[in-house]
């Protein structure tokens, strides 16, 4: 097994799709559909990395993304994060800075619709990178 990504996002399309092009890699893949079954789900399978898309019901990936910054998922802080959101990576970092006061800083930024080489490309340099800390 290559390594336990935690796909977060509410289009089931988007996450067929990423399913399909992580799977056939040997990636082991866990699936959460919102920000609070996101939170849930890193606490019980501890994943190597997080894929999260930024507009979801609920907690949106923002929420998520503002959480682990706090002290109590400091075991996570080290995590990488990839982005996946079809919202600009200009609009993104702005909103969040304007909601948070800090800067919005993934590890990768990719926008929808998702380019499978660009995709696999990134998490393996995440996870690459992730196996060296």
């Amino acid at each position: 097994m290559k390594g336990k990504i935690l796909v977060v996002d509410d289009d089931p399309d988007i996450l067929d799709a990423v399913s399909m092009i992580l799977e056939t890699q040997g990636y082991e893949l866990v699936f959460a559909h919102d920000g609070a079954e996101c939170l849930d789900k890193l606490e019980s399978e501890k994943p190597d990395l997080l894929i999260l898309d930024l507009l979801m019901p609920n907690v949106d990936g923002f929420g998520v993304y503002r959480e682990l910054q706090s002290p109590k998922w400091s075991e996570y802080r080290d995590m990488p994060v990839l982005i996946l959101s079809s919202v600009r990576e200009e609009a993104s970092r702005r909103r969040y800075e304007l909601e948070t006061g800090q800067a919005l800083k993934p590890d990768e930024y990719i926008e929808k619709p998702i380019l499978p080489g660009v995709l696999l490309q990134c998490v393996e340099k995440l996870l690459k990178r992730e196996q060296q800390v």
